[in-house]
């Protein structure tokens, strides 16, 4: 029964390990697309130009060009093909699809970068005319006064960068982002994908696209200006530690008060599989997969009866017998069946 029996465990691995994959794109394109649309929805209606003497009738309320929306769609979706060679935990027990965690975590995770975006936002807006900029966040930082057409590449930066580091948070589940690496393949691509959108937002010529003035960060006035790609980085970084707080404190919230029925999906967090490179699998030397009894002298033996053939006595107690050892956790029939 060993090979047979490591086959099927194998299989189901593999197939959790799937699951977490799709779990984690779901979470992170959910949260991606309601980023998105409640920042530019808010944006117009709370934070108008021209409360802040900005008077281009062309720019009455934040907007980004199509070109700029392109590019943030390419970019994320081409890292987004990547998570399916992602490192994974799969769990330790069955799993069912609980669309109400997943839209919950997504919010939260969701909320933390729509608000670091709109607070920026207003932080770029307060910056640009000469009369609201003495009294700016900005210049208490001792940032000068930025253009009109900076104000695009800066949120197009900053929304690019939010969106990535989203994903390392959501890919982690419950865990922190640095519980476990991700695969070589999604890195390099999010990677390629940050420095092209750095480089965008920093070395856009001055031009007008889509009726929107638009201004590379290097063509600023000031060192200051022209240093804010750094500035930005570390203002996404401060915010994604603050985003993944939020969402373990989520996760802990559901499991400790079992909102939404949570607790019987996290039964065996204690005995999940440590994470393979894109596998899903156990090591060799962990595969208990041989279902073995012991004697009463506590020897292993196989088989009992004529032919080696199990007598029908002993099924019984063979029915909760380990398949396999998860991480100190066993998977027995029963479980399986669940």
């Amino acid at each position: 029964t060993d090979t047979g029996l490591s086959v099927v465990v194998d299989a189901m691995l593999i197939a959790r390990g799937v699951f977490q994959r799709m779990l984690s794109f779901l979470i992170y394109r959910v949260s991606a697309t309601l980023q998105l649309l409640c920042f530019f929805f808010l944006g117009v209606f709370i934070l108008p130009t021209e409360d802040y003497g900005i008077t281009d009738d062309k720019f009455q309320f934040f907007r980004l060009p199509v070109l700029m929306f392109m590019l943030i769609t390419l970019l994320n979706d081409g890292t987004l093909m990547t998570i399916g060679y992602d490192n994974v935990r799969p769990s330790a027990h069955p799993q069912r699809w609980n669309l109400r965690v997943v839209f919950l975590v997504a919010g939260v995770l969701a909320a933390v970068a729509l608000t670091s975006s709109l607070l920026l936002l207003w932080m770029c807006l307060d910056a640009v005319e000469e009369s609201h900029w003495q009294s700016s966040w900005f210049k208490g930082l001792g940032i000068g006064q930025i253009k009109q057409g900076q104000v695009v590449t800066i949120l197009y930066l900053k929304v690019s960068i939010s969106d990535f580091l989203t994903l390392f948070s959501a890919r982690t589940g419950s865990h922190w982002f640095f519980s476990f690496r991700p695969s070589l393949i999604l890195f390099l691509g999010a990677t390629l994908s940050l420095i092209i959108s750095t480089c965008v937002a920093t070395f856009w010529p001055n031009s007008t696209t889509d009726g929107i003035e638009v201004s590379g960060l290097m063509h600023g006035d000031t060192r200051s200006v022209q240093m804010m790609p750094l500035w930005i980085w570390i203002y996404c970084i401060l915010w994604w530690f603050v985003q993944d707080v939020a969402k373990v404190a989520t996760y802990f919230v559901l499991e400790r008060y079992n909102i939404f029925g949570y607790q019987s999906h996290v039964r065996a967090r204690k005995g999940e599989i440590h994470p393979t490179d894109g596998q899903a699998h156990l090591p060799r030397s962990q595969n208990n997969s041989t279902i073995t009894r012991r004697s009463n002298s506590g020897m292993p033996r196989r088989g009992g009866g004529r032919g080696g053939r199990t007598p029908r006595s002993q099924n019984s107690s063979i029915a909760g017998s380990p398949l396999h050892t998860v991480g100190g956790a066993l998977i027995t029939r029963n479980d399986w069946r669940n």
